[in-house]
């Protein structure tokens, strides 16, 4: 819980938004300091609200991904990350969200290319619903008519991901997996599933091209705030778990 209340307020885009407030409630005894504040939380904001920004940090994290398998070491089972859930009205109250459902696709997929058993791994995210990691097993029978072989569900984040699915992985002699989520989580993912002692071949679920902004990249969208989030979250991320 708390460091989901970290993460909400002190990554950008919000922490700007805090600052522009604070410099806004402190300006009129202290001028040159709320100026600052407010300053500062504006740029930040303006800036990070420009597609060509968003989208130049998202590509950032999809460069050099380790997408081909090695010669000396097959992936020996296909393990796909949890990510959101949404709410329903019916039981089991809860079904899996755009992002996990974009990995499951991809995982199914590779599945039936492949005849690799799958992993699937997310902890309980929301108080009396099912763990990610159930809710995407389950979609996997029902939807994608593809089996599941092992359910991970205690953890919490991508670093317990790889902690605790390497844990089932390497009791049956497997080694060397295929990583299905995101092209911008893959990044940090990979790190995580390195440092479990897992050889990773990356299969993000897509890759943005090359980016080529237009005139309309630099100009303020509501909808860069969010893809900006995605971005700054995975590199203060990517940092942590390197000196983790």
């Amino acid at each position: 819980m708390l460091k989901s209340i970290l993460e909400a307020i002190a990554l950008p885009p919000i922490c700007f938004l805090y600052l522009a407030l604070a410099g806004s409630l402190i300006r009129g005894r202290r001028p040159g300091a709320g100026g600052t504040l407010l300053g500062i939380g504006l740029v930040g904001l303006t800036l990070l609200s420009l597609p060509v920004v968003a989208d130049s940090l998202l590509v950032s994290l999809e460069r050099d991904l380790p997408m081909t398998a090695p010669s000396d070491a097959a992936p020996q089972a296909i393990v796909i990350l949890g990510g959101d859930v949404m709410r329903i009205s019916e039981p089991p109250f809860a079904r899996s969200g755009h992002l996990t459902l974009d990995r499951l696709r991809a995982g199914a997929a590779l599945q039936r290319r492949t005849l690799l058993p799958i992993l699937v791994t997310g902890g309980i995210v929301q108080d009396n619903r099912p763990s990610v990691a159930v809710l995407m097993a389950k979609s996997l029978s029902e939807d994608f008519q593809v089996p599941v072989a092992w359910i991970e569900d205690a953890s919490a984040d991508t670093w317990e991901n790889a902690l605790l699915s390497a844990g089932i992985l390497k009791t049956r002699g497997i080694h060397s997996v295929y990583l299905v989520t995101q092209a911008w989580h893959m990044r940090r993912a990979v790190m995580a599933f390195r440092h479990a002692g897992l050889t990773v071949t990356a299969v993000p679920t897509s890759l943005d091209p090359p980016f080529d902004p237009i005139v309309s990249d630099f100009f303020p969208h509501a909808f860069a705030w969010e893809l900006s989030f995605y971005a700054l979250h995975e590199w203060v991320g990517c940092a942590w778990y390197a000196i983790r």
